[in-house]
């Protein structure tokens, strides 16, 4: 039989033991459970409207706007926490901060053995995070909204980071009035960064929240230093700052008030809120010394042009290295309400003027139309009844490609147009984002090319830019995040190249006439506008640092006599280029490996065939350019008295000889004849040759094709007949519905009166037997 166990006297302790230890786990985890049923009964709500608030490049403060609620209430990133003004607060406010769990368990009980004592409320409690909550959720201070304040507190502790904490009470903290948060408190009192808080500064903003209403700067300045400076002393009793700071802190004045919230580069900020509309701190790429700069000198520069009945500016400054936009000036005056200062000139639609044609040119190049040295006919023209004109009213018969863009001469730029096709040149103004060209593409003539048609000052500056860039267009950067860079290749880096050799010729009549704009000339590139009646002036130039488009006009539209891009746009141009990179590198753009260099005729810029004899250099772009030879003089025979033309079906055998002479087209012979200037004209066609050439027949320019003439019977009114024929043509010979009506010199101008309404038909014969015909419709109103 085995023995009988003892009694083991500690076993009852043990299972005690085991029970005890259950029941305060039990004690311990009930607060938890429950904090967790009634976070999920009651979830803490943050839901905070801040101020939006535009900064510039280093972070100033450039414009701001009032909350949703109508508070200054400026968020305060971590970044922008001054560790002067963390260690102030922390001190003064919850020392322990960073070591309760939202709630100070000793803080409170002392609080209540004090309160409880002294019969009434002598000291609190709250720790900051305490205080965020009573913030987020203002209530009446009674012991029961106490204990809610505390269970929010152990909420914001549950939810967010300490740090995060701290930003939340620095972002709500009251300062009196409409002002919340150290952030606005710093910019409207002190107009600076909360980083740039000297400790003086972020004392005082540390003390205030205590007694917001009786501690407001530029009233109780005194009372607020006499406050500031008890907390001084504290913290150097704490030995929380140096000595000489806190010596320091104690002279440094308080001669801050109330300032306004900045409003730099007003039509931007509004401009960048709505754009954003969903950020709090919007921080943008703007350079406040250039802003300051542009401003200021566009401002100064329209107070005199006031005095010629021109209002309105605006600019915009790119940096062609980033795109991104550096200064925008929606107008010189945005508080002259009588002139709509209001209006954003930026994003206006307007008439371009002549500043496509850069673009139009760089096209061509890359199609291999033109080159540089390509000579062109610069004399008048008619597109079925649309007939441009040069700016001045005059024209220059044969001219070079870079001199006809040099000067902005429209006749070859129409023509030019003409040649690639409307649709063409449209597509690849949408390729550089033209919106007018997205919305009204089908609308698009001729006209184009000189103003007819609309753009903004943004779309032409990124369209310059592109010169600056080697052809690559991209997107502006507006905001410091916008890192990523979508670039298209709009033109070839040899176009470009070639664009911004023409456009750097000093030797042009967009030049200013002001000596004194002369006298400093930046070292860019730049094109000059001006739109029908004299209602847009436009400047737009680039060097390797910047691009800056400038527009001068009136909102209201109205044309000004005096108004074009030469004399009104231009001199503010150079003075912005002057003013923001003088001392930039005298660096200039170098041809690129797409570009290369051949010697052309000077009389027609082609490749020079064996006749050339005056050569000139050009540039242009290999397997792309014309290779087509120079042909500006042809072979004739000719009698030998050169009395008489002979081609190869009546050419005698003997008797003749071979001469080079002028290949002119059709349309410089009549401009030289119209203009009464001296040419070598080819001998008469052998008249008794009885061969008919078709390939050179007459181009009837008047009147248009298709065209229907009102007239009034009554008045007995006529319409006048011409035609463009070749340098060999001497006389032609009209006839109205086939019916002979007379004979002319080969630019002579006739003029005929319709009898019948209806359609006539036009015919020209020259003394070679080639003949034209064109239709048009009479009618007459009584």
């Amino acid at each position: 039989m085995p023995p009988a166990k003892s009694f083991d006297p500690k076993l009852p302790f043990v299972f005690l033991n085991k029970r005890w230890r259950f029941l305060l786990a039990g004690f311990l985890l009930l607060p938890v459970l429950l904090f967790i049923l009634l976070n999920l009964a009651f979830p803490l709500k943050v839901n905070i409207s801040f101020s939006q608030v535009i900064t510039a490049k280093d972070g100033t403060v450039m414009n701001a706007f009032l909350s949703a609620d109508e508070k200054w209430r400026m968020q305060l990133e971590e970044d922008e926490i001054n560790p002067v003004l963390k260690q102030a607060v922390l001190l003064k406010e919850d020392r322990y901060f960073y070591y309760h769990p939202g709630v100070n368990p000793v803080a409170v009980g002392r609080a209540f053995m004090n309160n409880l004592l002294q019969g009434r409320k002598t000291s609190g409690a709250s720790t900051i995070t305490m205080q965020v909550a009573r913030l987020l959720h203002p209530q009446e201070r009674t012991y029961g909204n106490k204990l809610v304040e505390m269970f929010r507190a152990l909420q914001l502790e549950w939810r967010y980071s300490k740090n995060e904490i701290l930003q939340l009470y620095l972002n709500l903290v009251p300062y009196g009035g409409n002002i919340e948060g150290v952030k606005a408190a710093s910019v409207l009192y002190f107009h600076q960064s909360p980083k740039q808080l000297s400790l003086a500064q972020a004392v005082t903003l540390t003390v205030i929240p205590n007694k917001p209403s009786s501690l407001r700067i530029g009233v109780q300045n005194a009372r607020i230093v006499d406050f500031r400076n008890k907390w001084l002393q504290r913290y150097a009793e704490q030995r929380a700052f140096p000595a000489q700071a806190i010596e320091d802190a104690l002279a440094e004045p308080l001669n801050a008030a109330r300032l306004d919230a900045p409003k730099i580069a007003p039509h931007f900020a509004y401009r960048m809120r709505r754009k954003f509309s969903q950020q709090s701190n919007i921080k943008t790429n703007l350079n406040p010394a250039v802003q300051e700069k542009v401003h200021q000198l566009a401002y100064n520069y329209m107070q005199k042009m006031k005095f010629r009945n021109i209002h309105n500016a605006s600019v915009l400054v790119l940096n062609n290295q980033t795109m991104a936009v550096e200064a925008y000036l929606g107008s010189a005056d945005f508080h002259d309400d009588f002139h709509a200062g209001q209006v954003d000139g930026v994003r206006a639609v307007r008439s371009p003027g002549s500043t496509l044609k850069p673009f139009l040119y760089a096209t061509a190049f890359d199609k291999g139309l033109i080159t540089p040295k390509a000579v062109v006919t610069d004399v008048p023209i008619d597109y079925s009844g649309y007939r441009p004109e040069n700016y001045y009213g005059t024209y220059s018969g044969n001219v070079t490609i870079e001199r006809a863009l040099a000067t902005s001469l429209n006749i070859p730029a129409v023509k030019l147009l003409d040649q690639m096709g409307v649709e063409a040149f449209v597509q690849k103004l949408q390729q550089a984002e033209f919106s007018e060209m997205k919305r009204r593409a089908s609308n698009m003539g001729l006209s184009m090319i000189l103003g007819g048609c609309g753009t903004t000052l943004e779309e032409l500056t990124m369209l310059y830019a592109s010169f600056a860039n080697q052809g690559k267009h991209a997107p502006v950067r507006w905001l410091q995040q916008d890192t990523a860079r979508q670039e298209k290749q709009l033109l070839s880096p040899a176009s470009a190249f070639m664009v911004n050799q023409i456009l750097t010729q000093l030797q042009r009549p967009d030049l200013p006439h002001n000596s004194q704009s002369s006298a400093h000339l930046p070292k860019i590139a730049w094109k000059t506008g001006t739109s029908y009646g004299r209602k847009d002036a436009w400047s737009i130039g680039y060097n390797k640092q910047y691009t800056i488009g400038v527009w001068v006009g009136n909102f209201s539209g109205e044309g000004v006599p005096e108004l074009n891009g030469t004399d009104t746009a231009t001199p503010l141009l150079f003075a912005l280029f002057n003013a923001i990179d003088y001392n930039s590198p005298n660096q200039w753009y170098k041809a690129p490996q797409g570009a290369a260099y051949r010697t052309v005729c000077a009389e027609s810029g082609l490749p020079a065939n064996n006749f050339c004899q005056d050569l000139v250099p050009d540039t242009y772009i290999p397997g792309v350019s014309t290779v087509l030879k120079c042909s500006h003089l042809k072979k004739v025979t000719v009698s030998v008295d050169e009395k008489f033309a002979y081609c190869t079906s009546c050419e005698p055998a003997a008797g003749v000889k071979q001469k080079w002479y002028p290949n002119y087209a059709p349309e410089i012979v009549t401009f030289f004849a119209a203009e009464h200037l001296p040419f070598q004209k080819l001998p008469p066609h052998n008249p008794s040759c009885q061969r008919i050439f078709q390939e050179f027949a007459p181009v009837i320019t008047s009147p248009t094709a298709n065209m229907e003439f009102i007239l009034e019977r009554e008045e007995h009114q006529k319409l006048m007949l011409h035609c463009n024929t070749i340098n060999e043509v001497k006389k032609v010979y009209w006839y109205v519905n086939d019916k002979f009506l007379q004979s002319a010199a080969a630019n002579e101008r006739v003029f005929f009166e319709p009898t019948q309404a209806g359609q006539i038909k036009i015919s020209c014969t020259d003394d070679q037997g080639r003949n034209a015909n064109t239709y048009i419709k009479v009618r007459f109103i009584r």
